[in-house]
């Protein structure tokens, strides 16, 4: 057994009154002291005494009854763009701060209590009305064992190899996976690290996941790679360099794009890539344009006309490459073929390096000053460059308490989720529903609440969860339908299984773009 003395910051607990036929929970332990309460809220069972908090600081001994500390977070929907949204705080009373009308408010899940141990139905089952419809949301903090985080990284830095250790603190706590166009991605969390490795690994890597999921920044190193500092919504920062762009495209996309541009002004352009290095001449953009091939040729695999592969080793210099000096990837400028005077641009995927040459008599590059009309085709090229920004999305997998809680036959749940039948929202921002079996969601956390993820010391990540749908529809799957209640009554009573007292509440604005998530189209797989 878990005994927390946590204090700090705990607020003033509201005076609990029981629901009728609703009794104190009896601790396991006998000898447990009669002015704690057990906490069942995970598998840790803290027990707590009076007026402190368990060691996830989200349930609170108040008066002898187990109590959520955090308010529910509400999102409100105004036709008046111009009617400030009013705050709820842990102090105000429903007389302070009137909601607006039930069919513009929507119950989240932060801060709304779990089902844990699984037989409970979920705290708020909230019926509501879309455009006429009865319609119902179940709102449950869910506890994930299984999840991870996927960080999309825009950069063409070589962050290290593929499948190698991200460590946090010296903990390993995720990998690199494979990269995509003009993104490196990392791999972190997971049931393996969360559970799988010593408690040390298993703390550090559920703190690096709270934190990220909470926009908050978390120093990284990758084995044989990369030191980075990410954060959600912000640029990546790579050996303490701070990115500025993602690149356009490939070297060959670079050559396509900007051919026309490059026209009459260069009479070669090479774009180094760390992928596929493009050459203008030798590409078929160059071939439509009847540009005279330059005779120019550049080290590694020709894979087609104009294409090349592995140019370089994969670092940090030119086009994702190691790099510093552009010409160590000519191999050599055919005689038969090039020509004094010839116009050589040499430029990276983001315009960010590049280099202008005039080959000599004896055909060897010249540096030269870059003439206004080329440098302003480069700007161009950066203009195209979307800003750098490292992108987090939690991934994770609804099991057995998320399930039961909505419904007494869960496999209907996941089937009327695969049918379009219900929407799946986390914190009210859209899950996207993977396909296949199960109920694997992914949200982009940026889109999310504040600070909507909690952790529990099993250890768990806490991340809220919504199913939407006709009422009709979640009689028919099984619901748990005498927990129904009307968002007035829901407020007043709170959570049906935890406290019974009027929840503190915090409202918000729907992230922009989001979407109103009571009759919003599911994003399924």
């Amino acid at each position: 057994m878990n005994e927390h003395t946590k204090t700090d910051g705990l607020p003033d607990l509201p005076e609990v009154v029981l629901p009728q036929g609703l009794e104190r929970a009896r601790p396991r332990n006998e000898r447990m002291a009669g002015d704690k309460v057990e906490c069942n809220a995970c598998p840790v069972l803290c027990q707590i005494g009076r007026g402190r908090t368990g060691a996830c600081d989200r349930y609170a001994n108040a008066d002898g009854v187990l109590v959520r500390v955090d308010p529910v977070v509400l999102l409100q929907r105004t036709l008046d763009a111009e009617q400030p949204l009013v705050p709820f705080t842990a102090r105000e009373t429903d007389e302070a701060a009137p909601l607006a009308p039930a069919p513009q408010v929507f119950v989240t899940g932060i801060g709304a209590s779990t089902t844990y141990p699984d037989y409970k139905p979920a705290p708020f089952i909230v019926a509501s009305e879309a455009d006429g419809v009865d319609m119902v949301t179940v709102v449950t903090e869910g506890i994930f064992s299984y999840c991870s985080l996927k960080l999309k990284i825009d950069t063409d830095r070589w962050l290290g190899p593929e499948q190698a250790n991200v460590r946090c603190k010296g903990e390993v706590i995720g990998h690199v996976t494979t990269a995509e166009y003009g993104s490196q991605m990392l791999s972190l969390g997971g049931v393996h690290h969360l559970t799988g490795g010593s408690k040390k690994e298993g703390r550090v890597t559920l703190d690096a996941m709270q934190l990220l999921g909470n926009k908050q920044a978390v120093d990284l190193t990758i084995d044989g790679g990369a030191q980075l500092t990410v954060q959600a919504g912000k640029a990546p920062i790579v050996n303490g360099v701070r990115e500025q762009r993602m690149r356009v495209g490939c070297g060959s996309a670079t050559v396509g794009i900007f051919a026309r541009q490059f026209f009459g002004i260069c009479d070669e352009v090479i774009v180094v890539d760390d992928h596929i290095t493009g050459v203008l001449t030798e590409h078929q953009a160059g071939r439509c344009l009847d540009m005279r091939p330059a005779g120019i040729k550049v080290r590694g695999r020709k894979s087609t006309p104009g294409r090349y592969f592995q140019v370089a080793n994969p670092g940090t210099g030119w086009g994702g490459t190691d790099i510093a000096d552009p010409l160590s990837i000519i191999e050599a400028c055919e005689a038969d073929t090039a020509w004094p005077g010839l116009r050589l641009l040499m430029v990276s995927t983001t315009g960010e390096h590049a280099a202008w040459y005039v080959l000599d008599d004896q055909l060897v590059p010249q540096p030269q000053p870059m003439p206004d009309e080329v440098a302003r085709v480069v700007a161009r090229i950066g203009e195209n460059c979307e800003p750098s920004l490292t992108t987090v999305l939690f991934l994770g997998g609804a099991g057995g308490s998320l399930r039961a809680g909505v419904s007494e036959n869960p496999v209907l749940l996941t089937q009327a989720i695969k049918q379009s039948l219900v929407n799946v929202t986390l914190g009210g921002a859209p899950g996207y529903v993977w396909p296949g079996g199960g109920i694997t969601v992914m949200v982009d956390v940026m889109r999310m609440p504040d600070n909507s993820f909690g952790t529990v010391p099993t250890p768990a990540i806490v991340a809220p969860l919504e199913f939407t749908m006709r009422l009709a529809d979640y009689e028919r799957l099984g619901g748990h339908m005498e927990q129904v209640r009307s968002l007035p009554d829901t407020l007043q009573h709170g959570a049906w299984h935890n406290d019974g007292a009027p929840r503190a509440r915090r409202m918000l604005a729907p992230a922009a773009g989001n979407g109103w998530p009571i009759g919003q189209a599911p994003l399924l797989g």
